[in-house]
């Protein structure tokens, strides 16, 4: 069984962290909140789901975890102004495990510098910030890069989102 660390805090979109985890737990991985302190309920940007955090990240080590979720939303650039979600997403870019990134979730993983000389995607509105970050964008539902990361752009990527990366935790 896979054990994958999900950074989230409120304002996630809801479809984004509730479809992955479903697919990625239906397959028999072990999903894990992360926000700042455990016991904490976040809650959605638009149907407002709740969910309640398993751990705070300072009780987490990048090496407890064989892969990262990053849902999209306003989640993502609320978490990328702390220091330590920033460096437990580069530890696991720097380790090559697999981390999967939708719509703003590449916020994150350009705020860690982690996207120069990568194939990635993300909605629209980053898709200058993923540019200067040194990504190559390409405008696709889902681009999986060096057998690690797996992007998309948007909700109606999800199905997509889910093949890819369920693929990369079967390999």
């Amino acid at each position: 069984m896979t054990k994958i660390a999900t950074v989230l805090t409120d304002m996630f979109e809801d479809s984004e962290y509730t479809e992955p985890a479903k697919a990625f737990k239906d397959a028999g991985h072990e999903v894990v909140t992360i926000e700042k302190e455990a016991g904490k309920e976040v809650k959605g940007m638009k149907k407002q789901t709740p969910v309640k955090i398993d751990k705070g990240i300072d009780d987490v080590k990048p090496d407890d975890f064989d892969a990262l979720f990053i849902p999209g939303g306003f989640s993502p650039d609320q978490l990328r102004a702390d220091d330590r979600f920033v460096e437990f997403v580069k530890a696991f870019m720097d380790a090559k495990k697999p981390v999967f990134a939708i719509c703003h979730g590449p916020q994150l993983l350009i705020t860690a510098k982690a996207l120069e000389g990568r194939d990635a995607t993300g909605y629209k509105s980053i898709r200058v910030d993923m540019e200067y970050a040194g990504a190559d964008y390409a405008d696709k539902e889902v681009v999986v890069c060096q057998n690690q990361l797996v992007t998309s752009r948007q909700p109606d990527d999800i199905p997509a989102f889910n093949r890819e990366a369920l693929k990369l935790l079967e390999a």
